[in-house]
């Protein structure tokens, strides 16, 4: 038996980090996107005897493209390899966070996490009235009537918040829609807050259905996989 056990297969668990906020390089100020990860998903799925593929997240969110293009890599690698994801949340796994979260087949969080936050929102300042007192002249010269369309520096434009609110719509249904078809009858129909923008503890998210269990990720891979799974961590390499 002793010697049969050599050759026994080695369980094993590739762990995917998504810390931090989701958003493009945009030049020296690196944040959570496919383009800085996309080898690491792929070299997570690649390894032998791969059980499952757990994702580490904590992630207030950001770019709403961003999380929806790692998910979709996420999903495509685990439905080519047949390989389950197993999401879980630390602190926080809000808005793009929670987005991530989605693309696995469970979500763990602990009792104190923050997670949901399914909507959109786009800030900025008004600096018109500044300027004003400041005798400063604004020039702006454009060729297109929508081409500064929310310009800071100009009285706000109803038609331009309306436009805005638009696409802030289309993305947020595109989110629900993402959610539903991920999280499916788990979520309770009978709190319409779910899907507002609200955010929850893990406690509440459990009784939500926003998540499927309470768990530290460590713990729970060796009660699922046996005391001596091996885990692997795939993370982008630290840039100087």
């Amino acid at each position: 038996m002793g010697f049969l056990s050599i050759f026994k297969k080695s369980q094993n668990v590739s762990v995917i980090p998504l810390n931090g906020i989701i958003s493009p390089n945009m030049g020296r100020r690196k944040g959570l996107n496919l383009n800085e990860i996309d080898k690491n998903i792929e070299d997570a799925f690649s390894v032998k005897n791969l059980k499952a593929v757990a994702l580490q997240i904590n992630s207030p969110g950001g770019s709403p493209v961003q999380s929806e293009m790692i998910s979709k890599r996420i999903r495509g690698l685990s439905e080519k390899k047949n390989i389950p994801v197993l999401a879980f949340v630390e602190d926080v796994a809000a808005s793009g966070g929670y987005w991530l979260a989605c693309s696995a087949d469970e979500i763990f969080a602990s009792k104190a996490s923050i997670v949901g936050s399914i909507g959109v929102v786009s800030s900025g300042f008004g600096f018109d009235k500044a300027i004003q007192k400041l005798g400063v002249e604004r020039r702006l010269y454009t060729s297109g009537d929508n081409k500064a369309i929310l310009d800071p520096f100009l009285p706000e434009n109803n038609d331009d918040v309306k436009r805005l609110k638009g696409i802030q719509k289309e993305l947020h249904n595109q989110f629900i829609s993402f959610v539903k078809s991920r999280r499916g009858s788990k979520i309770t129909n009978e709190n319409k807050e779910i899907f507002t923008g609200a955010f929850w503890s893990g406690e509440k998210s459990l009784e939500l259905g926003l998540i499927d269990s309470f768990g530290e990720m460590k713990a729970v891979l060796k009660d699922r996989f046996g005391e001596n799974v091996k885990i692997k961590e795939f993370a982008p390499k630290k840039k100087l």
